[in-house]
């Protein structure tokens, strides 16, 4: 079936000329993005989707933490707490452009709260202490924690200090700890980028890999999936021997669409607020501070790109509504921020960002919000609308375990097709971490091998965007011409065209939100938009109309999901005449 209303991006058209696929999977957030590249590295003739831009859903709302989660020591969780370490200790060295290693403090204040409760949380699941874990308690959790790294030390061993030496260490703490327990976890600078590497390596393994962002699983039709490409309005039908819904918090509407009804997933909302605030920064000294909240939920508060990201929220979410981080949330986290910093004030003025997002956690009923599973499972669904068809539906996943889901969720699709594995990703290098120079003389080298023709410190400002991709992108802009945004000068024009050309930007929000951090580090500004939509407009052929409708869609989006109002209104440009009519 095909129904076609416009013209269509070539990346759905390759879908639409060959319409079949061994393995079809739905959804585009970093879970599906990387079992496309390990089923492409297979040799599988692949196909993924996504009904919006890739990374956009709960891939985007993440704590940008690569973590083995200490916490989750305490649900019980062991082998979950083993793969997080051991696959973040293998992202510290496959990844190096986009993940780091992060020293974590953990403000202490009593010597032996909790104890008593902690195997009864445990066993139970079901009791919160009101209480913060004391000293002994952590103790025992970080050692704990030390023992799951076994590859030689990707990171150092904890360490506990007393009052008087924790204080002299970061001197803003709140004077009335008694400890502070610090660790080393990681983090992930820049996730949409990375999840947008990991799909361009599954593209890069063959031609019987294909994907399109933008478009959306709509219904099953002739015993395959119907999609409507969300650009152009044209609906077709692809067949596969196996789908795997990927779709994460969605996955029941998922299902729903084709016809099976499911319940697996019981996500919770988390919400963040990013605040630029020249004193907490300070007072972090460059490390995330993770603790107890007063309520027994887990916070952090961590420095990143010269702001202070405070997170996060577990509260039970209505997937019917969208996420969006409440005034009652940023009066939690600046209560949070009091209880460690009583010296530091904060106000609304600071925040210069927020977001929310859904977590695909499973069903969890009365199980209490902070003890449900963050493991993950692979359920097989019966899908009458799709006879023959494998239905592998994901439930759970998180960021810091993508690459050992992607290889089960792989294995799983090719034991079904009866097809051997070849490629093992443990240690397989992803896109631009590939040759990542990381030591300042190694970096000094590579920029100046690659600064012919461009400024150094361009050069360098795209080594850290792209990672060693950087060449790649390096070739693009050298080949047309290029100059600086005013409204922003470590941007070009021809970098903005890359988006559009290269990276599947379809709308003015994928490159302020998603192929930049212009939203999150709140660098938006009116000039800024209407530079970076006439670019799109240039590259992507939009009508005038539809160059002002991006610009106020962007505006909209910024004020309603991330609160961020953009002062004053843009004054239109007249397009030039040969612009196509979208």
């Amino acid at each position: 079936m095909s129904k076609k209303t416009d013209s269509i991006r070539p990346n759905v058209q390759r879908i639409v000329d060959r319409p079949t696929a061994q393995v079809l999977v739905v959804g585009g957030g970093i879970n599906g993005i990387a079992t496309f590249r390990d089923l492409a590295l297979q040799g599988v003739d692949v196909v993924l989707v996504e009904r919006a831009d890739y990374a956009s859903g709960a891939s985007a709302a993440s704590s940008h933490m690569i973590h083995g989660g200490i916490r989750y020591l305490e649900n019980g969780e062991f082998r979950l707490v083993r793969e997080s370490v051991e696959e973040r200790n293998g992202l510290l060295k496959i990844a190096p452009h986009y993940v780091k290693p992060l020293q974590t403090t953990m403000p202490i204040f009593s010597t032996f709260s909790g104890i008593m409760n902690a195997p009864l949380r445990m066993l139970t699941h079901k009791q919160r202490s009101t209480k913060e874990r004391g000293a002994l308690l952590i103790k025992v959790g970080m050692t704990m924690y030390d023992s799951f790294s076994r590859d030689g030390g990707s990171v150092p061993r904890h360490r506990f200090l007393g009052r008087k030496k924790a204080l002299a260490e970061m001197p803003h703490l709140n004077k009335s700890l008694k400890y502070t327990g610090t660790y080393y976890d990681a983090s992930v600078h820049e996730p949409e980028r990375l999840a947008l590497d990991v799909l361009k390596d599954g593209l890069a393994a063959g031609d019987n890999a294909r994907s399109a962002n933008y478009l959306e699983a709509v219904g099953t039709a002739d015993g395959g999936v119907t999609l409507r490409d969300v650009v152009s309005g044209t609906e077709f039908t692809v067949r596969a021997d196996v789908v795997i819904n990927a779709s994460g918090p969605w996955t029941d509407l998922t299902n729903k669409a084709f016809g099976a009804e499911s319940q697996y997933m019981g996500g919770t909302k988390g919400s963040h607020i990013v605040v630029d605030s020249p004193e907490l920064l300070e007072a972090t000294n460059g490390r995330e501070i993770f603790f107890e909240n007063n309520d027994g939920r887990i916070v952090l508060i961590y420095p990143l790109k010269g702001r202070v990201l405070i997170g996060t929220t577990d509260l039970e979410a209505d997937m019917a509504e969208p996420a969006v981080c409440t005034e009652e949330e940023v009066d939690y986290f600046f209560d949070l921020v009091k209880h460690v910093y009583p010296d530091i004030e904060l106000n609304r003025d600071h925040i210069v960002y927020r977001y929310s997002g859904v977590r695909p956690l499973p069903k969890h009923d009365d199980l209490a919000a902070g003890f449900v599973s963050r493991d993950y499972r692979i359920v097989e669904t019966e899908v009458a609308e799709l006879p023959g068809t494998t239905v592998l539906s994901l439930v759970g996943g998180k960021w810091t375990t993508f690459r050992a889901l992607s290889a089960h969720l792989s294995t799983e699709a090719t034991t079904k097709l009866g097809v051997r594995r070849s490629v093992d990703t443990t240690g397989m290098a992803i896109g631009g971490g590939k040759g990542f120079p990381t030591t300042d003389g190694a970096r000094t080298t590579w920029v100046a091998a690659h600064a012919d023709g461009l400024d150094r410190d361009q050069v360098d400002r795209l080594l850290t965007r792209y990672g060693t991709r950087a060449s790649e992108v390096i070739e693009v802009l050298l080949d047309q011409p290029s100059q600086a945004l005013d409204a922003d000068p470590t941007l070009t024009t021809a970098e903005i065209a890359y988006f559009a050309e290269h990276e599947d930007a379809v709308h003015l929000t994928d490159v302020v939100l998603r192929r930049t951090n212009l939203a999150f580090v709140g660098g938006v500004t009116i000039e800024l938009l209407t530079e970076i939509a006439d670019v799109m407009a240039d590259s992507l052929g939009w009508s005038p109309e539809r160059r002002d409708d991006e610009i106020e869609r962007t505006l909209t989006t910024l004020r309603d999901a991330h609160g961020v109002e953009v002062a004053s209104q843009h004054v239109p440009v007249a397009a030039p005449a040969t612009a196509a009519a979208e």
